[in-house]
C-alpha cells in the first residue's frame, strides 16, 4: 500500500446517549469486556500514522480515568461542549495549542462507533491524501426510502441512487474544519457532523465507500447486534 498521510484524531465523547436509557453514557457501555469508547480508540492508537488523539469529555466524567487508554501518551483530553460541533471545535483549538498546523489532516470519529476496521481507515487515508477538500466514510442507501408527512404517512418514494448514509471517520484539514465550524456556530446553523459544516462553507466533501458494519451504537438493539457478531 502507498504511504499513508500523518493525521490527528478527535473523538467527541461528552454526550450522555439518552436514547440508550442506560445507567452511564453509552460510550462506557461494555462490549466484549471493554467499553465502546476503548474499542473506538483502538483502530487509531494502533496506527503508525497517528500523531495524537484528543478525546472530548464532559467536565464531570468519572469513567474516563479508569480506562487504560487514558494513560496512553498519544491521548489528550479536552472539555466537551454543549453540542458535537462545540466539542470538536474545542479539540481543534487544543490541537493548535499542541503545535498542529492548519494543513494537518484531522479525523473525527464517533465515540460509540466501535467496529471501524483498519482496512476502512487505511482506505480513507489513501483515497483522501491528496484531496483538496477531504471527505468521509459512507455507504450507499440499500433500502427503499420514503418521505413522510407530519402524521407519519408516505408523501413519496425517494430516489435512493444518490443517497448515502454518512459514517465516521470524517477527514478534513484542521484549518478548513476549524473555520467552517466556527463560522457555522456564529451563524447559528444546525451542524450534525463535520461534513455538514464543510458543506455549509460551500465545499463538497468526497464520499469514500466503507463497510456497512461500521455502525454507531444509538439504541440497545445496536449494542446487542454487535455483541452477537463479536461472539461468532
Amino acid at each position: 500500500m502507498n504511504s499513508l498521510p500523518a493525521f490527528w484524531a478527535v473523538i467527541p465523547a461528552a454526550g450522555i446517549g439518552s436514547r440508550m436509557a442506560a445507567s452511564r453514557p453509552k460510550q462506557y457501555l461494555e462490549l466484549a469486556g471493554r467499553t465502546l469508547l476503548e474499542h473506538s480508540l483502538d483502530c487509531f492508537l494502533g496506527h503508525p500514522s497517528l500523531q495524537g488523539l484528543v478525546v472530548c469529555l464532559a467536565e464531570n466524567d468519572s469513567w474516563w480515568p479508569g480506562l487504560a487508554c487514558s494513560a496512553d501518551p498519544k491521548v489528550m483530553r479536552c472539555e466537551g461542549g454543549r453540542e458535537r460541533a462545540d466539542s470538536v471545535l474545542n479539540a481543534l483549538l487544543h490541537l493548535h495549542s499542541q503545535g498542529a498546523c492548519d494543513n494537518d489532516w484531522v479525523l473525527v470519529h464517533d465515540a460509540a462507533r466501535p467496529n471501524l476496521s483498519r482496512g476502512d481507515l487505511d482506505l480513507l487515508l489513501l483515497e483522501l491524501a491528496g484531496d483538496p477538500v477531504g471527505g468521509l466514510l459512507a455507504v450507499p442507501a440499500r433500502d427503499t426510502l420514503k418521505r413522510a408527512d407530519a402524521d407519519g404517512r408516505v408523501l413519496e418514494t425517494v430516489d435512493r441512487s444518490t443517497i448515502w448514509q454518512a459514517f465516521t471517520p470524517q477527514m478534513f484539514r484542521l484549518g478548513m474544519l476549524h473555520r467552517a465550524l466556527a463560522d457555522s456556530l456564529v451563524a447559528d446553523v444546525t451542524i450534525t457532523d463535520e461534513a455538514s459544516a464543510i458543506e455549509w462553507a460551500g465545499l463538497a466533501p468526497r464520499l469514500v465507500e466503507g463497510r456497512s458494519d461500521n455502525i454507531k451504537v444509538t439504541r440497545a438493539e445496536d449494542l446487542e447486534w454487535l455483541r452477537l457478531r463479536w461472539l461468532r
